[in-house]
């Protein structure tokens, strides 16, 4: 017999869905005109060897209604490598520039002082239900 861990009618840990839903969480609290990269944000879920899996939750957030700012995440050296996932391979440049971001070479100019560390922010915590006193 398996251990309950690989057992498939167990949830897994690593829940794809719900760690995608906290990714999205993060990147909606971007500010606007600022940047981070995938690493920041899978250290900030606490699991930061994922920041693949992070750059995976961005190629697909781009169905999403309302959208997620998803032009705002980087790679770590600011580099704009989630470029092709757009519905234009520019359009993740234009908007960081309707933002005030400058990129030059597919490179946000000044990456240092325009990444936002979401450590720096609260932790997201789960919606709770209202509950009757």
């Amino acid at each position: 017999m398996l251990p309950p861990s690989l057992r498939k009618n167990k949830p897994s840990k690593f829940d794809k869905e719900n760690f995608f839903e906290r990714v999205f969480a993060v990147v909606k609290k971007i500010p606007r005109g600022r940047v981070t990269n995938y690493g920041a944000i899978a250290n900030y879920l606490g699991t930061g060897l994922s920041a693949r899996t992070v750059g995976w939750a961005m190629n697909s957030s781009h169905i999403l209604v309302p959208p997620i700012p998803a032009q705002r995440v980087v790679n770590r050296n600011g580099l704009l490598t989630g470029k092709n996932h757009f519905a234009t391979p520019s359009l993740m440049e234009e908007l960081l520039q309707a933002e005030g971001v400058e990129v030059v070479d597919d490179k946000i100019t000044h990456f240092k002082k325009l990444f936002w560390n979401p450590a720096d922010e609260p932790l997201i915590k789960k919606k709770r239900s209202k509950k009757n006193n």
